[in-house]
């Protein structure tokens, strides 16, 4: 049953007027304090999208636009533009893992002995069971766990992290990975993978917590989490320990792998994918155009953050189980949007054009608001002219302040310098193209500027609080993004649109958040859920344009590896040379299309 529009704001909205002071109409450093106490307080918890904390959060937003006087652009005449997304991952009831060793059957207990990790592939399977090391395939590391094995249609047993155990900074770091392992043992032909902790790495045998790493996206077989105490009754025939083969490759730094003989494993994975839902809230200041016709400028800053951390949220801290309040992280952003709200609403008079007002939801879990808002706008995109996106912008120190997207029009090189006064030492990143909601527009063709302050100690870990911000300096800024939007609102001039050149990104590389020796020059489409990489679009001069891949080309397979999702390109991306020539296989409006693509160096 559909509840009236009118029931919805006063249930949502009315107990806000109590949390909210009164708040100046000029930018300041009390009321910016007084918006990022609240969304950083430990009552919204993280403020983790699909959670009660994000949505009082959603609520606080929506009651400050409704007491401006902002138009709603959201669901049925609210604020709230909902979508729904992938929120996590539960175990089914048809878990089972069951050895048979000759006449000897040792069955295990889901969630005690085993558990299947989250992107784990459904499905049952039986094999024999082969040992392979640690589960790497590096051979231009002169390491090789698989160089003598035959796994295929096997069942694969491999230890956890490297031979240098679980050191970050470790030669085998991406090959030490969960899903890298995966991958390789796939690739390999294997039928499942069972993923054991070496004794040296976890005496007291714990099994890998249940995660969710961000994609719905499968391994494509089933992987499983493992006591090592259950291993090590298969070993007793061989009189091997798991803490022997473990001591004899670290010491030796050569793979020890072998097959289990008449040993058998018989798998059933059951993980049910779990969907949420969240929203943006959207709010309009109408300018002195024609409504219906009125170009429009769109603020943005995304409103959610990680919750209370562990496995797959994101957190720096991934042992602490604690609110990671995200004061820089972005309530900065969040209150800087809602003060140039108020700033526009009333200030008097009405610009050129309209002022579109949007706190992005799921930004945390691959800009998932924003992409939904571009492909769902409540106002045509041809009518909006730029993108300004504020995230983390509290944490001003010695003047430095880095702006994206200046390359994204001809216009804001010398509208930063005149806007700037000479008050910030700006970095300039050409590329419209980086880790936050900004990157949307820019693949739909629209300038944007991205304003950051920089990462920090306290980036994406539970100290990352109110009484940290530099108000004072946010208050700066906002000053300086207000001069710029004030031009973009009176000049009869649409700022024009330049996309940028291959490799002249800033910070982050091919996806914007991981460093390659190579790129292949695409924006990937973090919002997509199916089999393989999206692409949401292109550079211009890249090899990616160059070989004709366009956006919306979904890679399925590369350098002859299969593709299922966004972990399997970043793995065989990070493989390639400067030069290398490489079949892309891409799936295109229902056929596959195979293209030849030469890897250049990523800037």
């Amino acid at each position: 049953m559909r509840v009236p529009t009118a029931l919805i704001l006063t249930i949502l909205l009315s107990p806000f007027a109590l949390w909210t002071q009164e708040t100046a109409p000029e930018i300041s450093a009390t009321d910016l304090q007084t918006h990022i106490r609240f969304l950083a307080s430990d009552r919204l918890e993280g403020r983790r999208s699909g959670t009660d904390g994000n949505r009082e959060a959603a609520r606080y937003i929506a009651d400050m636009f409704d007491r401006l006087g902002l138009t709603p652009l959201g669901d049925d005449g609210t604020y709230f533009q909902e979508f729904s997304f992938t929120s996590g991952v539960e175990l089914g009831p048809e878990n089972e893992l069951a050895f048979m060793d000759g006449e000897r059957r040792i069955g295990l207990l889901p969630d005690v002995d085993f558990r299947p990790f989250g992107f784990s592939t459904s499905g049952q399977t039986t094999g024999e069971v082969v040992f392979a090391g640690y589960g790497i395939s590096a051979p231009d590391q002169g390491y090789d766990d698989y160089a003598d094995l035959d796994v295929e249609g096997k069942v694969v047993v491999a230890l956890r992290y490297s031979p240098e155990g679980d050191n970050p900074h470790s030669d085998f770091g991406r090959h030490a990975t969960f899903r890298s392992k995966a991958r390789i043992a796939r690739e390999m032909g294997a039928a499942a993978l069972i993923i054991i902790t070496g004794p040296k790495d976890d005496p007291d045998d714990e099994l890998v917590p249940l995660g969710f790493d961000q994609s719905s996206a499968g391994s494509g077989i089933p992987v499983i989490s493992m006591r090592h105490g259950a291993f090590d009754q298969l070993l007793i025939h061989s009189g091997r320990t798991t803490a022997g083969l473990q001591d004899s490759i670290d010491s030796s730094g050569r793979p020890v792998g072998m097959a289990l003989t008449g040993v058998t494993a018989t798998i059933g994975t059951d993980v049910k994918i779990l969907r949420s839902t969240t929203a943006n809230i959207v709010g309009y200041l109408q300018g002195d155009e024609n409504q219906d016709e009125a170009e429009v400028l769109v603020i943005g800053a995304h409103m959610d953050h990680l919750g209370f951390g562990g496995p797959g949220s994101g957190s720096l801290d991934p042992h602490a189980d604690a609110i990671h309040n995200g004061a820089d992280d972005n309530a900065s952003g969040t209150a800087g949007l809602l003060e140039l709200a108020e700033f526009y609403a009333k200030s008097g008079g009405k610009p050129n054009r309209g002022i579109v007002c949007v706190a992005f939801s799921a930004e945390e879990l691959g800009t998932l608001g924003s992409a939904y808002y571009v492909e769902n706008p409540p106002i045509p995109l041809e009518r909006t002219v730029a993108m300004i996106n504020m995230d983390m912008i509290g944490r001003l120190e010695d003047s430095v302040l880095t702006i994206y997207g200046t390359g994204s029009s001809p216009a804001w090189e010398s509208l930063i310098t005149e806007k700037n006064r000479g008050i910030f030492k700006v970095t300039s990143v050409a590329d419209g193209v980086g880790p936050s909601d900004h990157t949307q527009f820019y693949g739909k063709e629209i300038p944007v500027l991205f304003f950051f302050t920089g990462t920090h100690d306290d980036y994406h870990k539970p100290s990352d609080d109110w009484e940290k911000i530099n108000y004072e300096g946010e208050t700066d800024i906002l000053s300086m993004i207000r001069g710029i939007a004030d031009e973009i609102l009176q000049n009869p001039e649409k700022p024009g649109f330049t996309r940028v050149a291959s490799g002249s990104t800033g910070p982050g590389g091919e996806s914007g958040r991981t460093t390659f020796r190579v790129t292949l020059g695409v924006v990937p489409d973090y919002a997509f859920e199916g089999t393989g990489m999206k692409i949401g679009g292109v550079r211009p001069g890249g090899p990616a344009e160059l070989a004709g891949l366009t956006g919306g080309d979904v890679i399925v397979g590369m350098a002859g590896k299969e593709i299922l999702n966004i972990y399997d390109y970043m793995a065989i991306l990070g493989n390639l040379r400067i030069g290398d020539e490489v079949e892309v296989v891409v799936s295109r409006e229902g056929s596959e299309v195979r293209l030849q693509a030469t890897m250049t160096k990523s800037n």
